[in-house]
């Protein structure tokens, strides 16, 4: 027991004593950035922010201040810390202008808005102020080494905002029969058609939009259901004109199906 103890009050004094606790401690400014240094080198970055936390303020605008905020920029991104880590890096390149590391620092800066980015079904702003910040990169740096990592980082990115606005539309199809309505999900893949006209939801927002279609003229008045049923056949024509071959090409048949035996009705 006693060698525990002894074991445990020279571990106490020990690192109570270690040149970081002192760094952390002591006034003395070119100590704390020596031992900031020699932590981020050894890529102890949890411990290195905290060194330069005490240094930013005091260092700001001396000579050693340009490498300082390089390191503490770098540790918020490897300890995975991006808003801190995307702010400081943005604020470095604005500093800096003249850096070697500016370029590094504005990709750094955007690619670290991109990890923020959510799963699609999220909240996207981040996913969109990352967009915004890697195309601003690419523009202004169109010879940069990073310009592939950015540009595939864009792809995958505004596949994730594709995917989140065609969720959304196909949520009004969905949701059409309990809102007793299904103009809106009509009209929700209209737009997303629209929007991203290449997109590879196309088949699906086509499909959705004829389901919407049909089901909007089964379930309708008399008065309109003619011209709906109309609509609808028309919306089967452009998904099978997109793909004679659709996926939905089992349950768009049937539903082609009804439609004709309605408006059978209407030529009598």
């Amino acid at each position: 027991m006693n060698k525990i103890l002894y074991i445990l009050l020279f571990s106490v004094l020990f690192f109570s004593c270690s040149p970081y606790q002192k760094a952390l401690k002591s006034e003395d400014l070119a100590f704390k950035y020596e031992i900031a240094t020699q932590k981020y080198e050894k890529k102890k970055y949890s411990k290195a922010i905290r060194l330069f936390e005490q240094l930013a303020g005091p260092n700001r605008g001396k000579p050693q201040a340009e490498k300082l905020f390089y390191m503490f920029a770098q540790s918020y991104y490897k300890t995975e810390q991006y808003y801190l880590a995307a702010y400081q890096f943005e604020s470095y390149a604005a500093t800096y202008p003249k850096s070697e590391h500016r370029e590094e620092a504005y990709f750094l800066a955007a690619k670290s808005y991109s990890m923020l980015s959510p799963v699609y079904s999220l909240d996207q702003t981040d996913t969109d102020k990352a967009v915004d910040k890697l195309q601003t990169f690419i523009n202004t740096y169109p010879n940069s080494e990073h310009f592939a990592e950015a540009n595939k980082i864009i792809v995958e990115l505004r596949d994730k905002l594709e995917k989140k606005a065609f969720e959304i539309a196909k949520q009004y199809n969905t949701t059409g029969e309990y809102w007793h309505s299904y103009n809106s999900a009509i009209k929700a893949l209209d737009n997303f058609i629209s929007d991203y006209p290449g997109t590879k939801y196309k088949e699906d927002a086509l499909y959705y939009k004829f389901d919407s279609y049909y089901k909007l003229a089964i379930n309708s008045v008399a008065s309109k259901m003619e011209e709906r049923l109309i609509n609808a056949k028309t919306a089967y024509t452009g998904l099978v004109r997109f793909n004679p071959d659709t996926k939905y090409k089992k349950e768009a048949e049937e539903k082609l199906g009804l439609i004709e035996i309605e408006l059978q009705k209407f030529s009598k």
